[in-house]
C-alpha cells in the first residue's frame, strides 16, 4: 500500500442555518488549516424538519469557494440524479477556473426518494440509479480531458459535445465517489474513482476495503491510485459524562446503537481520537471529514485542528 498524506476536512451541511454562518465557518475552516470543505446535496433539510431552511448545494459551494483561498473544496456527494452529466461537467469545470483549481468532484448514485417525489425527479431503482452513476462519470471524464465527447450508453448519450474551458487540475479535478454497496457501487469506485468516500468504523472499512481490492483486481485498477476517506462525527470531549452525552444524541439522530456510533465516530478525548484515527490509518483510511451540524461551531473545529490534526501532519 502506498503512503499518502493524512489530510482532514469538514462538512457543513447547508441547512438550518443562515448564509453569514455558513461563510463564517467557512473561514474558519481555511484558516484553522483543514485541507477539504464540503457541502450537501439536498433541496430541504435531511434527518430533521423538512420545512426548514435549506441552500442549494452547488450554488452555495460555489459563493463559499470564493471566500476562501487554501482548501480544495466540494460537494459531499451530488446526487448524480438531480443535473444531467454534461451539464455538471460545465458547471465544476467553471467552478474549478474560479477556485485556482481546487474543485474536487464529489458525485453518487443518489438516495433520497422523498426529496425525488417532492420535486418530480425519477428515483429509478438502485440499480438503475448505479448504472446511470457510471455513465454519468464516464461522460464528464470524457468532456474534461476530450476535445470532443461522443457517448452512447443506455441511459445517457452526447454527441460532439464541447467542454470548453477544460478545468484547471490536469488530467482533471478529482472525482470523489461516495459509496457503500458492496456488490455495485464499488464497483464504479473501482473503476473510476479518484477518492472513495463512506461511513462506518475500523471494521466496516476493513471489510469494504478488502471488497474494493477485489473489484480493483477484477477491473485492472491500481487500488493505490484510489485515496479512501471517512466522514462522520468528530467531538473533543473532555469528560466521559460529555462523551456519553454526545454519542446519545448522534445515536438518536441515526436511530442506531450508542456502541455501534462510539465505533464510527471520533468522539471523546484529544488521545481517544487520535487512538480511532491511527486505527483507521492502519487499515488505509488517509482523509477524514468531519462533519459539523448546524448551529456550527468554528470554536470547536479550531480547536480539532489544533491539538488533534497535528500529530498526524
Amino acid at each position: 500500500m502506498m503512503s499518502r498524506q493524512i489530510r482532514f476536512g469538514v462538512q457543513t451541511p447547508p441547512q438550518n442555518t443562515t448564509w453569514q454562518e455558513l461563510v463564517s465557518v467557512w473561514k474558519a475552516i481555511d484558516q484553522a488549516g483543514y485541507d477539504t470543505a464540503w457541502v450537501f446535496d439536498h433541496f430541504f433539510p435531511i434527518f430533521s424538519e423538512p420545512s426548514g431552511p435549506c441552500f442549494e448545494g452547488w450554488t452555495t459551494l460555489t459563493g463559499l469557494a470564493l471566500q476562501t483561498s487554501r482548501i480544495e473544496v466540494g460537494v459531499l456527494v451530488t446526487g448524480n440524479t438531480y443535473r444531467h452529466p454534461p451539464v455538471l461537467a460545465k458547471m465544476a469545470a467553471t467552478l474549478d477556473h474560479a477556485t485556482g483549481g481546487r474543485l474536487i468532484l464529489g458525485i453518487g448514485a443518489g438516495w433520497f426518494e422523498a426529496e425525488h417525489r417532492a420535486y418530480g425527479i425519477p428515483f429509478y431503482t438502485t440499480a438503475e440509479r448505479i448504472q446511470r452513476l457510471d455513465e454519468s462519470v464516464q461522460i464528464i471524464k470524457g468532456l474534461w480531458t476530450q476535445r470532443k465527447t461522443t457517448f452512447e450508453g443506455r441511459y445517457y448519450s452526447v454527441k460532439d459535445a464541447w467542454c470548453e474551458p477544460k478545468p484547471v487540475r490536469k488530467p482533471h479535478p478529482p472525482i470523489l465517489i461516495g459509496a457503500a454497496g458492496e456488490k455495485m457501487t464499488l464497483r464504479v469506485v473501482a473503476r473510476h474513482a479518484d477518492i472513495w468516500n463512506t461511513f462506518g468504523s475500523p471494521a466496516v472499512f476493513r471489510n469494504k476495503i478488502r471488497v474494493l481490492q477485489e473489484h480493483c483486481a477484477s477491473v485492472g485498477r491500481n487500488f493505490d491510485e484510489i485515496e479512501i476517506s471517512w466522514a462522520g462525527v468528530a467531538v473533543i470531549c473532555d469528560s466521559a459524562a460529555m462523551k456519553q452525552e454526545v454519542l446519545g444524541k448522534i445515536a438518536a439522530a441515526w436511530h442506531r446503537p450508542v456502541e455501534e456510533m462510539d465505533q464510527s465516530a471520533l468522539v471523546g478525548t484529544v488521545d481517544q481520537i487520535q487512538s480511532r484515527i491511527d486505527e483507521f490509518i492502519k487499515i488505509g483510511v488517509t482523509h477524514f471529514i468531519v462533519g459539523a451540524t448546524p448551529p456550527f461551531d468554528p470554536a470547536g473545529l479550531r480547536r480539532f485542528a489544533a491539538e488533534v490534526i497535528p500529530k498526524f501532519k
